[in-house]
């Protein structure tokens, strides 16, 4: 009989997936690695139930394979799901474009621009993980901004198969400067209001994977299926 989740292990549960998402889209857990049940809730200081629950939800999104006897593994990069990823998100974030530059909040018009600002200091020093981080703030800001904030909420889980293969890109800082470079054109075409230009601008965005996808594989052929 299975144990009834408490609202505290419910949120520690929360916490410990997002912990472990967090690692294994930034390669600090990369494909192959045996997750213990019982070291995770000896690190987070909590029982083994939340811990369940958590590998539960990354299971869910595909992330780790929980193999029955065998324990938990982060599953290899998946080229196919990674552009099926890409292509529910392209549908999506084009169309939050074309809506931003429709309509736009002025507040989260501010947040934007600060948050361009951090993304390129980030870019300066070859900090991947915090680039990495604002880049994401910047795509929920923009879609917060068209009033549409829901539409990130559909994708956020599906994109860590994308987010992978992208940290692999981010070499150098001149790799994550020319992604600030194309979020300053998605934002230039929401302030003149042209709703088809900030579509292919965010088009043109979501493409680069594509470009650099052939030479990430032929790089790390371990980490892929």
């Amino acid at each position: 009989m299975d144990a009834i989740i408490s609202p505290s292990q419910g949120s520690a549960a929360q916490r410990i997936e997002a912990h472990l998402r967090r690692a294994i889209v930034s390669m600090e857990l990369p494909p192959g690695t045996r997750l213990s049940e019982q070291e995770i809730a000896a690190t987070h200081g909590v029982s083994r139930q939340p811990v369940r629950e958590a590998l539960i939800g990354l299971a869910r999104t595909r992330l780790v394979d929980i193999q029955p006897q065998r324990g938990t593994v982060v599953v290899k990069i998946s080229t196919r799901k990674m552009m099926e990823a890409r292509f529910v998100r392209e549908a999506i974030e084009t169309a939050v474009a074309r809506r931003a530059a429709e309509s736009f909040t002025p507040a989260v018009r501010v947040r934007i621009d600060d948050l361009l600002d951090l993304q390129d200091k980030a870019a300066g020093r070859n900090d991947h993980g915090t680039f990495q981080r604002y880049d994401e703030l910047f795509h929920i800001a923009l879609a917060e901004g068209a009033g549409c904030g829901l539409a990130w909420e559909a994708i956020s889980d599906i994109k860590a198969h994308m987010d992978r293969a992208c940290h692999l890109t981010l070499t150098s800082s001149a790799t994550m400067l020319e992604l600030v470079v194309q979020h300053r054109a998605i934002v230039a075409a929401v302030d003149a209001a042209d709703p088809e230009g900030a579509a292919e601008a965010m088009r043109l965005h979501l493409s680069q994977i594509l470009r650099a996808l052939p030479k990430v594989e032929t790089e790390h052929p371990d980490l892929f299926e």
